[in-house]
């Protein structure tokens, strides 16, 4: 008999689950990249899209809220952890196909990562995922949550359709998403907005190009990050750049981002004089302010409130309220 079993917990709806891959008490910081965060209650790595449908059904039929975890970038999760039900998605097919001239779609699950499909565009020589080049851990879902992107690219760009689970009550219902429906914006989606919306699989249009070129590309963004980029644990940027132009053109210092039509938050953040900043083993990072890194024992709580101090000191400098592009779990 499965040792889950001897727990008594039964599916109130439809439906078989698969006690024996459900787990307990699994330690969430060896799922970020930030390598910070207490236990979840319960664990499942969900390895198909029937596994996510699954994993979120039995949540909800349980009376138990549930996380979908992507690559755990972007992620802060709390010292006391979760408790509710977290689903690390671990679906990783994907297929190409023409779609004529010089498009093709890749049609991803939720997990496949994005550095295998620049690995894969590499050899294929497609071109849209250059800007995803070296960004750890990503993965298609948590991507096309946030509309991560870089140097003036995101998902938006080439997301098709995204294939989608309605989670209502006890409903559930799996609908596509065409662009227009996602409700792109900077940092931002539908499915951000809306928790009910939980991302299965999406199509990606990339263009064929000169294998050669995309390499070259490739190369550059590599580069960059290499000399621009803290190698100790982070989460990624952690707040938004500021994009208002309104903004932008009420002070003489910000002129400089009036071509890039936004100002920078890790710009903002040194200004104010905190590179470098350390609380317990959490550091503003000195190669690139706008990153918190873990210098090694660093705390949930450390990190926030290294947050909260850049929110309060750029605020009282620039009257600008930072948001964070970060996400939260168990706060």
């Amino acid at each position: 008999m499965c040792p889950h079993l001897r727990h008594g917990w039964r599916l109130t709806i439809a439906g078989s689950f698969d006690f024996c891959m459900l787990k307990e008490n699994i330690l969430l910081k060896s799922y970020t990249t930030f390598q910070i965060g207490g236990l979840a209650r319960y664990f499942w790595e969900a390895e198909s899209v029937p596994d996510i449908k699954e994993a979120i059904e039995w949540a909800k039929g349980n009376g138990l809220s549930f996380f979908v975890l992507a690559g755990g970038s972007n992620l802060l999760v709390a010292d006391k952890g979760f408790d509710g039900l977290a689903i690390k998605v671990q679906s990783s097919k994907f297929k190409a196909q023409s779609l004529g001239g010089d498009k093709a779609l890749l049609y991803c699950e939720a997990g496949v990562k994005l550095s295998d499909l620049v690995a894969f565009s590499l050899e294929e020589g497609l071109s849209g995922l250059e800007w995803a080049s070296g960004i750890p851990q990503a993965t298609v879902g948590g991507s096309i949550w946030g509309n991560a992107g870089a140097f003036g690219k995101n998902m938006a760009d080439i997301v098709s359709q995204v294939e989608v689970m309605e989670v209502q009550s006890s409903k559930f219902k799996v609908k596509n998403y065409k662009n227009k429906e996602c409700g792109f914006a900077y940092k931002d989606s539908i499915f951000k907005q809306n928790k009910n919306l939980v991302i299965l699989s999406a199509g990606l249009v990339l263009e064929k190009k000169n294998k050669q070129e995309v390499k070259e590309e490739v190369k550059k963004v590599l580069q960059y990050r290499k000399n621009h980029h803290p190698n100790q644990p982070s989460a990624g940027s952690v707040f938004q750049n500021i994009k208002d132009e309104k903004i932008i053109l009420s002070r003489p210092e910000f002129a400089v981002f009036q071509a890039r039509k936004e100002i920078s938050a890790g710009w903002l953040i040194e200004q104010c004089g905190l590179k470098g900043k350390k609380i317990g083993g959490a550091q503003i990072s000195t190669e690139h302010t706008n990153f918190i890194v873990n210098t090694g024992a660093a705390t949930a709580s450390e990190v926030r409130q290294l947050i909260d101090l850049a929110k309060q000191t750029v605020w009282q400098k620039f009257a600008i309220a930072l948001e964070e592009e970060i996400q939260y779990l168990g706060f």
